[in-house]
Order: structure tokens, then sequence, then C-alpha cells
């Protein structure tokens, strides 16, 4: 069993269902024997204080409570600590959007994903880095799941304004109806966009940089997508018009990748974007900033307890030693 965890929870994930679920979720480690100290965030970035903090003070496990915002937070943390190949993270979903769990073969429900986290069934995982400007400075965040420029972004923005204490059931339907009429409501923009070294000049609906195979609501948007593979899954959503996006919008949900001339799926390991518009940054989430952007992956940088449903087999052994992560600003 894992020995020594240090459990960080989100309070507000899912419409505060973490607060309001917190009691059973510890009553549920304790019964499957985990041994653990926890804290509650207090808001943004407040994850990634306390993720560093414990790697560093020598906790091997790292369990986030939450969402993909809460996992991004978690991660962070570790990967920016002095510790970062020597910690596991173990995911207990609890957010509104879960999709990094769901990539991972992680239950949605937490008294299945507590039972996963004494299972020994960790793996190293790729995570991306973007670098993206806020308020005149470049900056740079991991990101495990996705990141996105475009109306993608533009749907978080839009999200931040709704109410949070509705429940999750209410707050993902509130997100999904959110995140068409966002869409609809979106201009796509010029873009010069750089895959490796190939240079195009296009109209952008939006872009997704995916690590995982999910994202936003739920969207199965990058079916190809492996986190353990090495590279990111560029999936560029052209000059679609709003009509057009509005037929297909259902289809997005489902198990393959939509077919249509606007939409292509690229993979890279760096992608650099820029736009004479402003053009905002979202990752896992979470809204970052804006355009100029790049994204790279950084490959086995992160080792993380997975599901039993996922497509990724190889295990890392109980502690690996993952290339140490660039620094960042």
């Amino acid at each position: 069993s894992v020995l020594h965890a240090k459990v960080i929870v989100n309070p507000a994930a899912g419409g505060y269902a973490a607060h309001r679920e917190w009691s059973q979720i510890s009553r549920r480690l304790h019964d499957i024997g985990l041994s653990f100290d926890y804290e509650y965030t207090e808001g943004n970035g407040h994850a990634i204080e306390l993720a560093q903090t414990s790697a560093e003070a020598g906790y091997s496990h790292l369990i986030a409570v939450g969402g993909d915002g809460t996992v991004n937070e978690v991660a962070n943390g570790i990967l920016r600590s002095t510790a970062s190949s020597k910690v596991i993270l173990g995911i207990i979903s609890a957010g509104t959007a879960c999709n990094f769990a769901r990539s991972l073969g992680i239950p949605q429900d937490y008294a299945s994903s507590c039972s996963l986290l004494t299972s020994q069934r960790s793996f190293l995982i790729d995570v991306g880095l973007v670098e993206y400007q806020s308020r005149g400075k470049s900056l740079q965040r991991f990101f495990v799941n996705q990141a996105d420029v475009g109306f993608g972004a533009a749907v978080v923005d839009a999200r931040k304004r709704l109410p949070n204490r509705l429940g999750k059931t209410i707050n993902y339907a509130l997100y999904a109806v959110g995140g068409l009429h966002s869409a609809l409501n979106y201009r796509n923009q010029g873009v010069t966009l750089c895959l490796e070294s190939k240079v195009e000049h296009i109209r952008l609906g939006t872009m997704v940089v995916a690590n995982g195979a999910y994202f936003a609501d739920g969207m199965y948007l990058a079916p190809q997508a492996r986190v353990d593979d090495g590279l990111l899954d560029v999936v560029i959503v052209g000059d679609i018009d709003k009509l057009e996006l509005l037929k297909i919008w259902p289809r997005l949900y489902r198990e393959n990748l939509v077919e249509h001339p606007q939409i292509r799926v690229e993979k890279a390991t760096s992608i650099t974007i820029q736009s004479p518009e402003r053009l905002l940054v979202e990752a896992d989430g979470e809204l970052l900033g804006e355009c100029p952007a790049s994204f790279r992956v950084v490959p086995s940088a992160l080792t993380i307890i997975k599901g039993a449903g996922t497509s990724q087999q190889n295990n890392a052994p109980p502690l690996p030693t993952p290339k140490p992560p660039p620094s960042v600003k």
C-alpha cells in the first residue's frame, strides 16, 4: 500500500462537490489502508505551491482531488519541484471536467478511483509545456491533458462567468450549452502556424494540442492521442462556418474523429502560433493568457497511477527516474 501520501483537495471542484464529498472520500481512503495527510486549496495557483512543497518534503505520492484544473496544478507543482522523479501522482475525480482521468481509464466516481491508488499501476507519461503571454510577460505552464488556442479558449473564458455552486450535473450542462454558444459566436482568426518547421498561414477556428484523448465537456477530439508516445496530437479546426459547426457539434462526442475538410490532426513535438489579433490560450481547462504561444512535448516527465481501462500498457517501475523537466519561468 501507499505509505506516505499527501492529498490535495480543491473544495470548489465540481460546484463544491469535492467539499461535500470529502468526508466520504477520506473514509474510503482510510478503508483501503492509505496513510495520508491532506490540505485544502484556497484559490487559483495554491495547489501548485502545495504540491511543490509536499514533493520537496519527501511525500512519495501526491493525490489530486478535483477536476482537470486541480490535476494540472498538482502536476505543475511536482514538475517544478526538485523531487519530480521521486513522486507518483494519483487522481480522484471530483471536478466538473475530468477529461484527463477519463483518458487514463480512471473511473469518474470517487469510490472506484480511490481503490486504484493502492494498485501499484503506475506508468510514465509525457506532458506538454506551453509558453504564452500574460500582462506583457512571457510565462510557461506544463499541461497534462490538452492546451487550446481559439474558440476552445474563448469557451473557457466565458465559463469563468458562470456560477459554480450549482452542483456537478448542472455545472456540466451549463458548460456544454455555454460552450456551444461561445463557439457559435466566435470569429475565426488569421494565424501563422508552425508545426515542427512547416509554416502555414490559415484562418483558424480552434487548435487543440492534445496529450490525452478527451477535451472540454467530454468531446472525444483526439482519439489517437497517447500520453506516452513522445508526441502531441494537434487538432486543427480551420475556417469552419457556424452552420457547419452546429451540424458537426454532436459528432465531436462520439468515439471516432469527425471527417470534415476543415478538421485535421497532425502529430508534432513542437508547435508555435501567432496572430495579429488577440488570441486566448488555455491549458487543462484553465485560461492562461494569449498568443504568441509555443507548445512542446516533454517526454516521460511524470509518473502517474493509471486506471484499468487505459490503452497505454507500459508499467513504470515503482520509482522511475524520468528526465528532469525544463525549468519554468
